[in-house]
C-alpha cells in the first residue's frame, strides 16, 4: 500500500449517490465531485522548530476537505487522493 510521508494523508474519496424522490438513483457523473472521503493512510505529521507535530487522524475516520486540492492518483487500481493535512477542514463524527 501507499505509505505518505511528512504531513500528507491518502484519501479515498466518497461516492455520492443521486436519488429522485422517489427512491430512483441516477446514473452519469454529478456537477461536483463530492469533497469527503474516508482515510486509508496517515504521514508522520509535519515537523515545526525542529519538533515533530503528529497529525491527528486516523485510519478509517471521514473527513471533508478543501475542493480542488490535493493529487489523484491510482494504485492497486483503487483512485486515491493526496492532500497535505492542513486542507483537511473537519472529521465527520457518526
Amino acid at each position: 500500500m501507499l505509505k505518505p510521508l511528512h504531513d500528507y494523508v491518502v484519501l479515498e474519496k466518497c461516492k455520492e449517490e443521486v436519488k429522485t424522490q422517489s427512491g430512483i438513483i441516477l446514473t452519469g457523473k454529478p456537477k461536483d465531485e463530492p469533497s469527503n472521503g474516508i482515510v486509508v493512510a496517515v504521514g508522520p505529521g509535519k515537523v515545526e522548530d525542529g519538533k515533530l507535530i503528529p497529525i491527528e487522524l486516523k485510519k478509517g475516520q471521514q473527513v471533508i476537505y478543501k475542493k480542488y486540492s490535493g493529487t489523484d492518483i491510482t494504485v492497486d487500481k483503487k483512485d486515491l487522493l493526496l492532500i497535505q493535512s492542513d486542507d483537511i477542514l473537519a472529521v465527520v463524527e457518526k
